[in-house]
């Protein structure tokens, strides 16, 4: 895995070759639920004006490996706020215990998309006290994080783009696509099991529906948490070094669009 993680860090880092990535946790409260989010930064002169995005991970949550993708990130020149969306005490050791409490936001789309848009929030407002300026603000998403993110968009946040990787594309509110302010961004696998065509189709019918700048590419060959290095069930979720890429590079050229 760490050699994974090695030849995606060579392959990703783009803007900002061997900078130095600050990370610094910091701590919010919601509705009486502590959350211990990470802000994590290029250390680059403030004067320069950097795209921000908060970063919600996969269903693991605020572990080492979504660590080091958000550092990833960070490094190819973004300000990212690694959220903490199951609040502090919340830390899924497998699989299973994983599932359960990605499970209890998704049935609550109205606590997700709260919890998603406090860390909006709070990664402006962070980087305006670190001193740094803001080109505009994003949303990313990994599996469930793409998931969390979408919703976070339909929800009507200030958002300049929103992007999807290998998230599910379902909703419960179709119609709240309207609310959709700025442009978005599903990076899927043709051959995810867990997002059939179906799902996607509606995803189609429903961004048309919202006259939404939307977007969907899909890679062949490519199932669940193709980005994930730790990723190893064959066919169903694992990871590809070649799509993780072309994701990478997709974002980039769409966040380089939205927020110019």
């Amino acid at each position: 895995m760490l050699r994974a993680l090695t030849l995606t860090a060579l392959s990703l880092i783009s803007m900002t070759v061997n900078a130095q990535i600050n990370t610094a946790i910091v701590k919010h409260k919601l509705a009486g639920t502590q959350f211990e989010s990470i802000l994590v930064s290029p250390d680059i002169a403030s004067s320069a004006a950097m795209r921000a995005v908060v970063m919600v991970p996969n269903w693991m949550g605020m572990d080492k490996n979504n660590l080091e993708q958000a550092k990833l990130i960070a490094a190819r020149g973004y300000v990212v706020l690694l959220a903490d969306v199951y609040g502090s005490k919340v830390r899924p050791k497998d699989a299973a215990e994983a599932g359960a409490a990605a499970g209890k936001l998704k049935a609550d789309r109205t606590q997700l998309r709260a919890r998603v848009a406090q860390a909006l929030n709070l990664l402006q407002s962070e980087a305006k006290s670190k001193g740094i300026t803001l080109k505009g603000t994003g949303a990313i998403g990994f599996c469930f994080g793409g998931t969390s993110v979408l919703e976070l968009a339909r929800s009507g946040a200030e958002l300049a783009g929103t992007v999807s990787f290998h998230g599910g594309l379902d909703t419960p509110t179709p119609n709240d696509a309207k609310n959709i302010q700025g442009k978005v961004l599903a990076l899927h696998g043709a051959d995810d099991p867990y997002v059939p065509r179906e799902q996607v189709l509606a995803f189609e019918d429903e961004m048309r529906a919202g006259n939404v700048d939307w977007q969907l590419l899909s890679f062949g060959g490519a199932v669940h948490s193709f980005t994930d290095p730790s990723a190893n069930a064959k066919g169903q979720a694992d990871y590809n070094e070649r799509v993780a890429m072309r994701a990478y590079a997709a974002m980039d050229a769409f966040f380089a669009e939205t927020m110019p």
